[in-house]
């Protein structure tokens, strides 16, 4: 009984109560024979020539009237069956499900295209988030790109394709105003960790340069750390840092007219790290920083065989007998109203 359960069955079979309406329906039509004969007394209620239209027989023979029927019973029968939702063979597909996530936070503010490591900060931050991507196995990722505002460039996904393709829109081009806002960041990416499964293990990885001062920063990532959200960092740069190329200028300068020097803050990314419970990584690209991070984050992932949860999805064939129904309704539309003839020309 399972198996035929599993082979087909009715997505909604309370619809099937209604296939009892033939019944009456078909009782009515005899008593409405009886009633016929008796029409001297139902003539008190209603003129002779309008007897047959309400008895339901306009000038028609008992055969005709049952041929009406059984044609209005198999279209009432194929109607009722579709919306029972008639259902076989079905995919198991895997659920998103809790897991081992990590929301990447991409730094494309204006230092990241000084060229203290070559050929720029942000293309060598490119070529981490890539090594991150090639290595990467059973992690989900979502990324984010800050500079004064934040743009969630792919959400928390285990297609590492689909994040590839977006890498090119992680540029510097993309920023209106100068300056970084990682607090705005790290408000974007607690949406996207808010509306993972609860019992998800989170991570983030912030790439930058550390080229900013924002009040806070620290008590907000000790909030991620409490709600057990480790902050990893990775560190662009060199200490001794290169000005600041401008849009339309050479260079960003100051007040005074001098360029303005950008240089890797690796004390503030260290206290960071820290805040958030994680680990400062400082860029050698060699893969063994990706490793690290990647290593670190799996540390605390969920076993494999407790993530593994399926669901079951139906293929509804409804379809076909609303296709079906449609071709019993045609015939009807091909009738001609009574006493209807076309006139030649």
């Amino acid at each position: 009984m399972d198996e035929l359960q599993q082979a087909f069955h009715f997505s909604e079979p309370a619809w099937l109560w209604a296939l009892l309406l033939c019944i009456p329906v078909a009782l009515w039509l005899p008593l409405t024979r009886h009633l016929t004969r008796r029409g001297e007394r139902i003539s008190l209620y209603a003129d002779s020539h309008l007897l047959p239209h309400l008895l339901g027989r306009a000038g028609v023979s008992t055969a005709t009237q049952w041929r009406r029927y059984m044609r209005w019973a198999l279209l009432w029968i194929v109607l009722v069956l579709a919306m029972a939702g008639p259902r076989w063979d079905f995919t198991d597909v895997q659920l998103f499900r809790p897991g081992t996530n990590l929301v990447v936070l991409f730094d494309i503010s204006r230092s990241m295209d000084v060229a203290d490591v070559k050929p720029t900060r942000l293309v060598r931050a490119h070529q981490e988030l890539a090594d991150l991507l090639e290595r990467n196995r059973g992690i989900r990722i979502g990324v984010i790109g800050f500079a004064s505002i934040a743009h969630v460039v792919s959400p928390v996904t285990e297609d590492m394709n689909s994040i590839r393709r977006v890498l090119p829109v992680l540029s510097s081009d993309l920023v209106q105003l100068q300056g970084s806002r990682l607090v705005h960041a790290l408000d974007r990416a607690g949406e996207l960790l808010t509306g993972l499964p609860a019992e998800s293990v989170n991570s983030l990885l912030i790439i930058t340069d550390g080229d900013f001062d924002e009040p806070g920063l620290i008590e907000r990532l000790q909030a991620f750390a409490a709600v057990n959200v480790r902050v990893h960092v990775i560190g662009i740069g060199t200490p001794e840092g290169d000005a600041v190329p401008g849009r339309n200028e050479p260079w960003i300068t100051n007040s005074s007219g001098q360029k303005i020097i950008s240089a890797l803050n690796e004390p503030l990314l260290k206290s960071m790290a820290s805040a958030g419970g994680g680990i400062y990584q400082l860029a050698d690209y060699r893969q063994r920083d990706t490793d690290r991070i990647l290593d670190e984050v799996k540390t605390h992932a969920l076993p494999v065989g407790e993530t593994d949860a399926r669901t079951r999805v139906w293929n509804e064939r409804f379809s076909w007998l609303a296709g079906l129904a449609l071709l019993l309704v045609l015939p009807l539309f091909r009738r001609t109203l009574p006493g209807y003839q076309v006139r030649k020309t």
